[in-house]
């Protein structure tokens, strides 16, 4: 009985080293990578200086806005009540054109990052497919995302999944 457990364990274990010897998985960490390239320290000065454009409008719009808000509390007792709605609407006007600058620009900081990164990472990513392909890797996973870079077509699923369920 002992016998034929060692046996069938041998056997197991010749089997998986003979799996694991045709199955070649790599992995990388883009986070490093990306680190690693110059082109990235060029992007994140150029999308720096892009944003300080952005925080240098809305920190003249603040100062604009106290300046309004201490005028209008130091002439208040003063001021008519048309005086007062006109000034009031300034004071709110203002803030609303920050909060919407405000939102535009992180679109816009956003787009530009997009912008700025994709031939960085582009770049990246071919060069990860293209040492997967010289070093014959069939999978190699991302540790910074925790996803699959590279895999091989033939290892899709999908059209046999979707031939079961009877789908198109």
């Amino acid at each position: 009985m002992k016998k034929l457990i060692m046996i069938l364990a041998c056997g197991m274990l010749m089997s998986t080293a003979s799996f694991a010897q045709t199955l070649k998985i790599g992995y990388i960490d883009s986070r490093e990578l990306l680190v690693a390239m110059p082109e990235v320290k060029k992007a994140d000065s150029a999308l720096q200086i892009y944003a300080k454009s952005f925080q240098d409008q809305l920190l003249s719009m603040q100062q604009e806005l106290e300046k309004k808000g201490k005028e209008y509390q130091a002439n208040e007792k003063t001021m008519t009540d048309p005086v007062k709605e006109v000034k009031q609407k300034e004071v709110y006007d203002l803030q609303s054109r920050m909060e919407g600058l405000q939102s535009s620009a992180q679109e816009k900081i956003q787009t530009k990052k997009e912008e700025l990164y994709k031939p960085i990472i582009d770049k990246a990513t071919k060069a990860v497919k293209d040492v997967a392909k010289e070093k014959a890797y069939d999978y190699v996973f991302d540790l910074a995302q925790g996803s699959l870079l590279v895999y091989r077509d033939t290892d899709n699923m999908m059209p046999a999944v979707k031939a079961k369920l009877g789908l198109k």
